[in-house]
């Protein structure tokens, strides 16, 4: 069996803002089997296909987003330093004062870090609100406009992420990096189909990698209408409310397994396809949470309207802390929910889709 661990360390690490994910298809296809055919499109959304498969079995699209939350280049000041754009959600006062990585004209990436006026400088009203987007820059220590461009490599339109480096507790199971929303899901796919590899199903599996999610859930719209699925199952990085919201109202801890949700801004689950995934989880004591999410999306949104409608449910990571720099999760976690995938693909035919 794979390192799931070393798998998931390499997504998190791979460096891939919306629109820039080449560094995370050549993570996913270094760890891809020999027993998948994999194929690309323009939009770099990459599709694995098992081999063997027949095009006359029902279609079980297993969904993941490959970008991550970050930054681009607007222009370069006079005096050196970057103006930029946010790249997805951003709350303001989770950005300054962080290291990032900034794309430089060869491909490689430099550091730099997210910087706003010092407390020194500021007046009082600047003291007690949070900066603007506009108002804060990213230094890489060039002093000129000249330098920033000639010397470092600086392009307008650069890509920038956050500079992270995955760790692992081991003892207290928690891992911690960037990107898990959704390299947590990448990764979820190829371990999904690694632990099905040379089953016979009565499906036919796709993997779809899909592009620019977290601008629009641009890439699922492409990916759904090429693999042109009967069923579904989104894998997703979510956000964890087990240090944000009452006790009585968690939905998404860390430790207690996937979260399947019912409900977002973009789509009502499929109760009939939730229920048999909540139903199987609690035959085989794979643990799950339930989540009424009043807010949000996933790819789960173009997916289920695409193609004269697909049942689709989301099977969440749970993440402390995304759409920011730092994401805490649990590899039990990330576990548990393979497990109730590939639990709900053996059990999947062409007559249990239909009841859908």
């Amino acid at each position: 069996m794979m390192d799931r661990l070393s798998m998931i360390a390499a997504f998190s690490n791979a460096n891939g803002v919306s629109g820039f994910e080449d560094e995370v298809l050549k993570v996913a296809r270094s760890y891809a089997s020999d027993n998948l055919d994999i194929r690309e499109d323009s939009l770099r959304n990459l599709y694995m296909y098992r081999k063997g498969h027949s095009g006359n079995r029902p279609v079980v699209q297993l969904d993941a987003h490959s970008d991550e939350v970050g930054f681009m280049v607007h222009s370069i000041r006079p005096n050196g330093t970057l103006k930029f754009i946010t790249m997805g959600g951003w709350v303001n006062s989770n950005i300054p004062a962080h290291r990032v990585r900034v794309q430089t004209r060869d491909g490689n990436y430099i550091p730099g870090v997210i910087a706003a006026k010092p407390p020194h400088f500021m007046s009082d009203a600047e003291k007690h609100r949070v900066p603007e987007v506009a108002d804060m820059s990213i230094d890489i220590g060039a002093s000129s406009l000249e330098e920033a461009r000639d010397v470092f490599g600086i392009r307008v339109a650069a890509p920038v992420v956050p500079d992270v480096t995955f760790e692992y507790d081991e003892k207290h199971d928690l891992m911690f990096g960037k990107a898990f929303d959704n390299r947590l899901g990448c990764a979820a796919i190829l371990a999904t189909l690694d632990a099905l590899n040379g089953e016979t199903l009565d499906v036919d599996v796709v993997g779809a990698m899909a592009s620019q999610e977290e601008v629009g859930t641009r890439g699922a719209t492409v990916t759904a209408n090429t693999v042109k699925p009967d069923i579904a199952i989104v894998f997703e990085g979510c956000p964890a409310d087990d240090t944000v919201v009452p006790a009585c109202e968690v939905q998404t801890a860390i430790h207690k397994g996937p979260m399947l949700r019912h409900i977002d801004a973009r789509m009502i689950t499929n109760p009939r396809y939730q229920r048999f995934a909540l139903d199987l989880a609690a035959e085989l004591g794979i643990p799950v949470q339930e989540a009424v999410r009043t807010g949000g999306s996933t790819n789960g949104a173009p997916i289920h309207l695409s193609n004269q409608g697909v049942p689709a449910i989301v099977v969440g990571l749970p993440v402390r802390y995304i759409h920011s720099h730092y994401g805490i999760a649990s590899l039990e976690d990330f576990n548990n929910a393979v497990k109730l995938a590939c639990a709900i693909i053996r059990r999947l035919n062409r007559e249990t889709i239909l009841s859908f």
